[in-house]
């Protein structure tokens, strides 16, 4: 497609390679203008253009100028259509390369996976530079509305990038006009929004910085939402959105929550106590009064005093902690992990151990404190580590040899990261001084120089990354595979399933429709695009319309092989949520039972078939008057699902809560149900553990507390479920 810019000097953009597509916009490549993209709306309206004009007219600093780092991914130009009628359909912004989603490096499996050598004070400066960005954009009157962590970017060096910016809400400073953020993520909404629809309320600088104190939460506790933990009262603990409007932060000091914070979280002592003392006004105080949540400049400057105060773990140099702790956190944790260290040292990383589980240290060290200078503010030195190296395959417990060149190579190491923190004096300036992947190309660090690839080459490139999960570089790749070759149906298929798995359903959604329209007989397509549609019922007004599309594109696959049984699966899935709110559930319960029978006669291996129609005989038997019957159905399947998938964690916390059910009723095998709950619940508890599904892991914990009578700290000090086994 053709379109006008206007800016610097008028000029015709020929946009053919579409970097992705969300529900609002297509975002384009712009071949004259390699650090530009182009982000065109599907349906442009006079609010986008008047929107747009406000943007540009008014900017927000750039707190990272002279580091030559975009902190805000603003938009540069207009632009407009060619047909003569001057309407502005979209505009030009920052392409940004080499970085990943905020959660890539808060979460440690992903920071494990792709930067190693991330560690604690890399942690502290993003927060600090995510602070930065945020204070930019609140002194210029801006704000972010949909505060979440697909809208931040970071790059191995801890700076960071805002992005989705149209999305902000903006004031016109000459007609006064505010135009509305109308979405947001409820984990990261303020109490006072939640349950309310965004369009219909001005946001405030407040709401923001509800949003900024759970990132920086989520950045210095490894992931660890504030207002997660373990639930102690009776049924099913409450979501995000109701623990957050009732209030109920876990870490809470002046009041009661029904809430125990998560074992496998990092204990709230290891955060600098002026951080603690920021996150109580941000989570209690601010829950009756938002103006004292404290202010971007207020978290800035808490956040460098805690990055001074860092000391150096004398066991690990990768350990970093505050100096109000006598002993260092991180080789505690890393015993309490099973040997899963979530900063690995530089020999770990060097012999592959940090990718699997190490043998527990046999004795305790005595962890002298080392001082360590004061730090630049902005970025920290990139790593010398290449994460796309191949891995060495090493058995588990297999004792690496120590090599006398190790010493003299860890030492240049040092001083070369020293060196370059001193070349890197410069500090951000006083003021100090619908999904990313939607709206950005994510460039991969290790940029090749082959130009010669050929679209098999970036094809492998894409499927090998997709193996090891690395699924933003397998994005990469195919939409450089695709330039090559935009008619390849499965190449469509592929990048799609990246997507999937990053969350970005408008973008999977979109490549499985072109690959469906490019070859109407790709099987796999069908049944990805149902699976997007289930997903997308969560988020949309209409969730009937969206499961019908699904389940009819379940069904145009079985017209194409009645013998795929993935279609038949993902379909009683649907149904079976359909039959939830159906006025003749009955009738959808059956035929969901139907679709995972025809599974498991195609192919009676597939244990999550097994377990699927064990939940709806377990949803059954709560409105049956044979209630007995369907709940020894339900635990069948639940045997049998496991008996083939040993390591399926929700099948054996769906088949304990079954069992505590059962054991509600009395009866002679009342206790014996109880106590087989209990040992379900444990194993669940520590399968997940194993495999890092913090998700089953909670509700696991959150059940048991309700089936053991609430006496969880006896069972957080267990060994049968913290201590036993090795972390995956």
């Amino acid at each position: 497609m053709q379109v006008l810019r206007c800016l610097p000097k008028q000029e015709i953009l020929n946009l053919n390679v579409s970097l992705g597509r969300g529900g609002e916009a297509c975002i384009y490549a712009v071949p004259s203008h390699s650090n530009l993209v182009a982000k065109v709306y599907h349906k442009p309206t006079v609010a986008h253009a008047y929107k747009l004009q406000a943007m540009l007219t008014n900017p927000p600093e750039n707190p990272t100028a002279s580091l030559g780092h975009i902190s805000i991914a603003w938009p540069q130009d207009l632009l407009r259509a060619v047909d003569g009628s001057d309407r502005i359909i979209g505009f030009l912004m920052p392409r940004i390369r080499g970085m990943r989603p905020i959660i890539d490096f808060y979460n440690p499996r992903t920071r494990r996976q792709h930067c190693p050598l991330f560690n604690y004070q890399y942690l502290l400066r993003t927060a600090r530079n995510l602070a930065a960005a945020f204070a930019a954009l609140h002194s210029s009157g801006y704000c972010i509305g949909d505060v979440n962590e697909s809208n931040i970017l970071v790059s191995d060096t801890a700076l960071v990038t805002l992005v989705d910016t149209d999305s902000f809400q903006v004031i016109d400073p000459d007609s006064n006009v505010v135009y509305r953020c109308p979405v947001g993520k409820p984990e990261f909404t303020p109490p006072e929004l939640q349950n309310k629809i965004f369009s219909q309320y001005d946001r405030e600088i407040t709401h923001d910085l509800f949003g900024l104190g759970v990132l920086i939460f989520q950045l210095l506790m490894e992931g660890t939402h504030p207002f997660s933990g373990i639930f102690q009262g009776a049924g099913e603990p409450p979501a995000y959105e109701s623990r957050i409007a009732a209030g109920h932060f876990t870490y809470s000091r002046r009041r009661q929550v029904p809430y125990l914070a998560t074992p496998v979280a990092p204990a709230w002592e290891i955060l600098h106590p002026a951080l603690q003392e920021l996150f109580l006004r941000c989570f209690e105080d601010g829950h009756q009064d938002p103006h004292l949540r404290p202010s971007a400049q207020t978290w800035l400057s808490a956040i460098a005093e805690a990055e001074e105060s860092l000391v150096t773990c004398s066991v690990n140099p990768q350990h970093n902690y505050n100096s109000h702790l006598n002993v260092c956190p991180w080789c505690e944790r890393t015993s309490r992990l099973g040997g899963r260290d979530p900063f690995p040292s530089h020999q770990a990383i060097a012999a592959r151990e940090h990718l699997k589980p190490r043998i527990p240290a046999k004795r305790r060290y005595n962890n002298q404190p080392t001082y360590r200078p004061q730090q630049p503010v902005a970025p920290l030195p990139t790593y010398h580590w290449q994460p796309g190296v191949p891995q060495q395959k090493t058995p588990f417990y297999q004792q690496l040899k120590q090599r006398k060149f190790y010493p003299v190579v860890l030492c240049l190491m040092g001083f070369g990261l020293l060196g370059y923190l001193d070349v890197m004096v410069k500090f951000t300036r006083p003021f100090v001084s619908q999904n990313a992947y939607s709206q950005q190309t994510l460039m991969s660090r290790q940029t090749n120089n082959n130009k010669n690839l050929n679209f098999a080459d970036y094809y492998k490139q894409g499927h090998a990354a997709y193996k090891v999960r690395d699924y933003a570089r397998a994005i990469e790749n195919f939409n450089q595979a695709l330039e090559k070759d935009p008619n390849h149906s499965k190449a469509h298929v592929n990048r799609g399933n990246a997507r999937y798995n990053m969350k970005d359903y408008e973008g999977a959604l979109t490549d499985y429709t072109e690959a469906l329209q490019l070859n109407p007989r790709e099987i796999k397509a069908f049944v990805n695009r149902g699976n997007v549609r289930y997903m997308l019922a969560e988020y949309s007004n209409d969730p009937d319309r969206e499961y019908t599309l699904a389940i009819a594109d379940f069904n145009n696959a079985l017209r194409l092989n009645n013998k795929e049984v993935e279609a038949y699966i993902r379909r009683g899935v649907v149904r079976s949520q359909v039959a939830k709110y159906s006025g003749d559930s009955q009738q959808d319960y059956q035929l969901a039972l139907n679709d995972f029978t025809q599974a498991i006669n195609l192919n009676a291996s597939k244990a999550e078939a097994y377990f699927q129609r064990g939940i709806v005989h377990s949803q059954i038997a709560q409105y049956s008057s044979n209630y007995l019957q369907e709940y020894n159905k339900a635990i069948a399947d639940f045997d049998q699902a496991l008996s083939i998938n040993s390591k399926m964690g929700k099948g054996y916390l769906k088949r304990g809560m079954i069992h505590y059910e059962l054991a509600q009723y009395g009866g002679r095998e009342s206790e014996a149900n109880r106590l087989k709950a209990i040992d379900d619940l444990q194993t669940s508890a520590k399968v997940s553990l194993e495999q890092e599904d913090m998700e089953n892991y909670q509700q696991a914990l959150s059940s048991l507390c309700i089936v053991v009578e609430n006496k969880c700290d006896a069972l957080f000090q267990s060994t049968n479920i913290m201590d036993s086994g090795e972390t995956k």
